[in-house]
C-alpha cells in the first residue's frame, strides 16, 4: 500500500470512528485497562530486558524498514526511531517473544493487548505531528529507560491533543493515538519505552464489528508482507535475532 492510499484509508476509518465515538486523547486506565496494573508492576523486570535487546540497537529495524507508510514520520531527520516486535495486531513473532519472557507472558496473559513493542527513540529524535488511522485500539505507553533534562524531568516530550506530557521510568499512559501528536527527543541517549495497543472495551455493536474486520485486514496485511515469518522458528544468536535473519 503507497503512503498516499494509506492516508486516505486512514482518514476514512477516522471520520466513521469519530461519529461514533467521542472519548477524549487521554484516557482513564483503570477503566479502559485494568490490566495496566499488571503491567507496570513488573516494569523493572521489562526494563531488563529491554536493556539486553539494547545491546544490539543498530539491529533493531527502524519503523519505516518495517511499514514503509511510516517514512514520513520515521526517516524525516536521519534519527533512529526503532521498534523491536513481540506481537502485531494478535500475530505473535515468536523469536522475539522468546528473547523478552517476562513481557511475553504478560502479552499472553492479557488477551486485549493486540500488540507489543519495545520502542527506542534515538537521540535528539523529532516524530513529526501525525495521527494513528485507528479508535477501535488505545495505545498504553511507559517509560523504561528515559533520559532526564538538566532540571530532572524527562527529556522526551510528547505534545498530543495540544497539551503536553513527559513520561519517566515506569510512568505510563493511556491514550488514543487518533488524536494529533508529536514526539521530541531532547537529549542525547536513547528513549526505551514499552508500547502497547489495546482492545478498546465497550465499542457500539457496530463499531465492534468494523474494529474486527479492519483487524483482519491489518494481520492479512502483515502475513502478507512477510513480518511474521521473517521472525519464525527457534531464537537465534542474539547478534542475529532482532531482524530475525
Amino acid at each position: 500500500m503507497t503512503t498516499s492510499l494509506y492516508d486516505r484509508m486512514s482518514e476514512i476509518i477516522r471520520v466513521v470512528f469519530d461519529r461514533r465515538i467521542s472519548t477524549p486523547a487521554l484516557l482513564d486506565a483503570a477503566s479502559y485497562f485494568p490490566a495496566h496494573t499488571v503491567f507496570c508492576a513488573s516494569w523493572k523486570n521489562i526494563r531488563t530486558e529491554a536493556q539486553a535487546l539494547a545491546a544490539c540497537y543498530h539491529q533493531i529495524p527502524r519503523f519505516h524498514e518495517i511499514m514503509s507508510e511510516q517514512t514520513p514520520i520515521s526517516d524525516n531527520d536521519g534519527r533512529d526511531w526503532r521498534l523491536f516486535i513481540l506481537k502485531a495486531y494478535g500475530i505473535e513473532i515468536p523469536g522475539n517473544m522468546a528473547m523478552c519472557p517476562a513481557l511475553a507472558a504478560l502479552v499472553r496473559e492479557h488477551r486485549e493487548v493486540l500488540s507489543a513493542s519495545i520502542t527506542f527513540l534515538g537521540p535528539r529524535k523529532h516524530i513529526p505531528r501525525h495521527r494513528g488511522p485507528f479508535r477501535g485500539v488505545l495505545r498504553f505507553s511507559m517509560g523504561l529507560s528515559v533520559p532526564q533534562s538538566a532540571d530532572g524531568s524527562p527529556a522526551v516530550r510528547m505534545i498530543l491533543d495540544g497539551r503536553e506530557y513527559r513520561s519517566g521510568a515506569g510512568d505510563y499512559l493511556l491514550w488514543d493515538d487518533t488524536f494529533f501528536h508529536e514526539v521530541w527527543n531532547d537529549s542525547d541517549e536513547v528513549r526505551i519505552a514499552l508500547f502497547l495497543d489495546i482492545w478498546r472495551p465497550n465499542m457500539l455493536p457496530d463499531i465492534w464489528l468494523m474494529s474486527k474486520a479492519i483487524l483482519a485486514i491489518a494481520r492479512v496485511a502483515i502475513l502478507y508482507r512477510g513480518l511474521a515469518g521473517k521472525y519464525r522458528g527457534p531464537p537465534a544468536p542474539r547478534e542475529r535475532i532482532l531482524r530475525g535473519s
